[in-house]
């Protein structure tokens, strides 16, 4: 594969074994200072760096005295709420002497499966990445029940990669990548280096089983590696227990690695292209020419809106005779971009009563 350094934006997801030790349930402080050196490498070499990071729970559980399983949901929400304090201290205390400044963001299932969530989202950790912050994505196990979670970091870190368009994930876990059978049990288990295609065999071969402190074992990962490729970005499993994990992976350690056949950008596109649109927004011709030139939406090249839509619905993208031009993700319901279109941005505010976002589609959001 290609060496991390050629990466645009690239997700590493951190494992709570990695993290905390299993005996003491104290943070693993050295380890924590090399994956640092590690990102703060990455980052003088131009790549775009977020984390998604476990290890709430087990530092809560630690600090709270409660035993290390079967703990019930109201104590798994107690520790995540202590433990998340602790964790943000530590990345925060440890970036900083690299000049790295660093953001928690705390998500649920419900945060991608809502367009309007989802959209948020999005913006927030592009605007983070953007102004060179480094953001630390965790479950947000203080709220989250049964029925809103995505349950393992493994499929967080894989919907946060299609989430910002990240080209590379890399899951650090307690394991060097993919067998054909559990290596524990079986010695004649051999490591997939490369899988170019995630076929019913391969899924077959997959097992549950995890560390003490991780909830995530094969099938979750490979179901991490569907979402992560389906976007256009390639994924890695590898292990993470060397003081610089991200280094010793560059220089060829053990891992396995799912390619993916569409690059991020494409993928997404892919993905807008198929949907339904719920109205239409038609354009005056100065906006037609800049959105074939690559640029957003903006309220003042829109001449006709209609249907009912909401933020983050789906909508045609009309030429100024009717023609349908491609779709594209609306930043405003059809109410609001009734009130915006024709206007500058500079009046959205004045228009609505609240500050808005400049474009009513931006370029990232619009399959042409």
């Amino acid at each position: 594969m290609a060496p991390l350094t050629s990466a645009r934006r690239l997700v590493i997801k951190i494992g709570s074994a990695l993290l905390v030790d299993r005996s003491t349930g104290a943070l693993r402080s050295d380890w924590l200072e090399g994956l640092a050196l590690d990102v703060a490498w990455l980052k003088s070499a131009g790549v775009q760096v977020a984390l998604v990071s476990s290890g709430s729970i087990a530092l809560g559980r630690g600090a709270l005295n409660l035993p290390a399983t079967d703990l019930a949901l109201e104590q798994s929400q107690a520790a995540a709420a202590v433990g998340q304090i602790r964790l943000a201290r530590a990345y925060e205390e440890v970036m900083a002497p690299h000049g790295i400044t660093t953001a928690q963001v705390l998500m649920t299932l419900e945060d991608s499966r809502d367009r309007r969530r989802y959209l948020n989202s999005r913006a927030t950790l592009e605007q983070l990445i953007t102004l060179g912050a480094l953001p630390i994505v965790n479950e947000n196990d203080t709220v989250a029940t049964d029925e809103i979670r995505f349950g393992d970091n493994d499929r967080l870190a894989a919907q946060i990669a299609a989430t910002i368009g990240a080209d590379m994930l890399v899951l650090l876990s307690d394991v060097d990548g993919f067998y054909s059978a559990n290596p524990n049990d079986d010695p004649t288990a051999t490591r997939y280096a490369v899988i170019d295609k995630i076929t019913p065999q391969i899924e077959a071969q997959a097992g549950d089983a995890g560390s003490g402190l991780s909830k995530g074992g094969m099938k979750t990962k490979l179901m991490a590696a569907k979402t992560a490729t389906a976007a256009g970005c390639a994924m890695a499993i590898c292990h993470g227990a060397a003081l610089r994990p991200l280094t010793a992976l560059e220089n060829g350690s053990n891992a396995t690695w799912f390619t993916a056949t569409l690059d991020p950008q494409a993928a997404r596109k892919r993905w807008i292209a198929a949907m339904k649109p719920r109205g239409t927004i038609t354009l005056d011709d100065g906006a037609m020419r800049a959105l074939l030139n690559g640029n957003s939406l903006l309220p003042a090249g829109v001449h006709v809106v209609s249907g009912a839509f909401g933020r983050g619905d789906p909508v045609s993208i009309a030429g100024p005779d009717g023609h349908q031009l491609g779709l594209g993700l609306s930043r405003y319901t059809a109410e609001e971009a009734q009130k915006i279109k024709g206007h500058h941005s500079a009046d959205i505010e004045g228009l609505l009563g609240y500050p808005g976002r400049a474009a009513l589609i931006h370029r990232d959001d619009m399959a042409l």
